[in-house]
């Protein structure tokens, strides 16, 4: 297997490169629920990864447009959900990232975002990944859960096309019968290696059951430790986590969120396990 070199790519104070050992962390809750969340749970991030020397990137979602029930609480909206986002921004020295869902969401976003999402479902619209790409900002597209890790090259050439090469590939997990996911380590391999993009691992959309509870997605939080330890090992360059203070009253995602209790050991670990694995 002929490697590439690593598109180099500048994540706030992180450079990616294939001789780094250190990581950067995406984390913050799955959605904006409420202001006040946000500035905790981006404050005790930073300083959690201030103190560990890991690069940090805040992330939440204005708005859960791909939620199983139209009944669940999708979050305040583009217009609120960028408020925030702005002055959390400004507030705490944060980068931060969130996902978008529309073409015509994405000029707004692009005024407050550092780093645009793709989410899992929509990685493969086209004018979607065009649109994000012509801001020339960093585009973190989420694999598909349905999608190989050799087909993610397909959508890293659109963004190239528009003469962006700030991409990142979030992997997290393969769906594996119903309800279920699975994650092939291999998968950080090929795309790092084998197509030359960064790889972040989102060790809890990866324990997540879709559709598992009948109208909402389950998940199983206690995996979540030896995933993103795993994919340390392999030589991921970022951890995707999301955290909230007390998950089982989290609005979204609230069986495969991480307690932000946990971070710090777990952060210490991986920390250690990335440094051993170059």
């Amino acid at each position: 297997m002929e490697e590439k070199n690593l598109l180099p790519i500048r994540v706030s104070d992180f450079n990616i490169n294939k001789h780094n050992h250190d990581f950067v962390v995406m984390a913050g809750p799955c959605v904006i629920e409420n202001e006040e969340l946000v500035y905790k749970v981006a404050a005790e991030m930073k300083e959690i990864c201030k103190k560990l020397q890991i690069p940090y990137v805040f992330k939440a979602s204005y708005d859960k447009a791909n939620r199983t029930s139209v009944e669940s609480f999708r979050g305040p909206g583009i217009k609120e959900g960028l408020r925030i986002l702005e002055q959390v921004k400004k507030d705490l020295d944060l980068w931060v990232v969130s996902d978008v869902h529309s073409v015509e969401e994405i000029e707004k976003a692009a005024e407050v975002l550092d780093i645009i999402q793709i989410p899992a479902f929509l990685c493969r619209q086209t004018d979607l990944v065009l649109a994000a790409a012509d801001t020339g900002k960093i585009v973190n597209i989420k694999k598909g859960q349905f999608l190989s890790p050799y087909d993610v090259l397909h959508i890293a050439e659109k963004v190239k096309s528009r003469g962006n090469s700030n991409i990142l590939i979030t992997e997290r997990g393969t769906s594996f019968g119903y309800n279920n996911l699975v994650v092939d380590f291999r998968s950080i391999d090929i795309i790092q290696k084998e197509l030359g993009l960064a790889v972040i691992f989102d060790a809890t959309h990866a324990v997540q059951l879709p559709g598992g509870m009948k109208g909402s997605s389950g998940g199983k939080r206690e995996y979540v430790s030896s995933l993103a330890c795993a994919s340390m090992a392999v030589g991921a360059f970022g951890l995707f986590l999301e955290v909230h203070p007390e998950p089982e009253k989290a609005l979204s995602d609230a069986a495969s969120m991480l307690r932000l209790a946990d971070v710090e050991k777990l952060l210490q670990k991986c920390k250690a396990i990335k440094k051993a694995s170059i």
